[in-house]
């Protein structure tokens, strides 16, 4: 990890003005080359600072589920891949929005599979792109802000912070199920 933000740093370093622009970019290739979200924020905030490393990791998560989007819609084999790792992940449930959101925030869960959980909740791509764009502000800030401090935290310390993440997400599921309007 260490490696890839001096490698990256001196890269950036390098193109000058153009560093923003692919640093965007690397968050759209990011799951071609198996690169972790929580790893490229960390990055935006060791190289751009908090402010401008969270801003422009937001651009690209949300390029990302704009570009997700399309994939599900205009590639029915990507859309039915989804679809089995969704089966296979999350059997038989139905998630909320704020449950997604919750998800967003764990730094291993796939983010074409929560982008799929969205694009089968909304009716459009504006409303997609709304939800979606909303439930990306906390992943950017928390990874470029706390990213770099959780990865040097001790083992127990990032489980428990697993742990709370996984006690409000079910918390919001039984207090979804317990509403009798619980279409959110």
């Amino acid at each position: 990890m260490e490696q890839f933000d001096q490698s990256l740093e001196v890269f950036m370093n390098n193109v000058g003005w153009l560093a923003p622009f692919l640093f965007v970019l690397l968050h759209l290739v990011r799951p071609l080359l198996f690169i972790p979200v929580i790893a490229v924020c960390i990055a935006g905030g060791y190289l751009f600072g908090f402010f401008e490393g969270a801003f422009l990791s937001f651009i690209g998560l949300t390029l990302m589920s704009w570009i997700s989007y399309i994939l599900v819609n205009k590639f029915p084999k990507f859309q039915k891949r989804m679809a089995r790792l969704k089966d296979k992940i999350f059997p038989d449930r139905t998630l909320s929005v704020p449950q997604v959101m919750i998800l967003r925030i764990m730094p291993f869960v796939h983010f074409h599979l929560l982008s799929l959980y969205l694009i089968e909740m909304t009716k459009s791509l504006k409303e997609y792109m709304i939800i979606s764009a909303l439930g990306l502000i906390a992943p950017a800030i928390i990874y470029t802000a706390f990213g770099r401090a959780i990865s040097q935290f001790p083992w127990y310390l990032t489980l428990s912070m697993f742990i709370l993440l996984v006690v409000v997400f079910s918390f919001i599921e039984k207090w979804q199920n317990s509403r009798p309007d619980s279409n959110l």
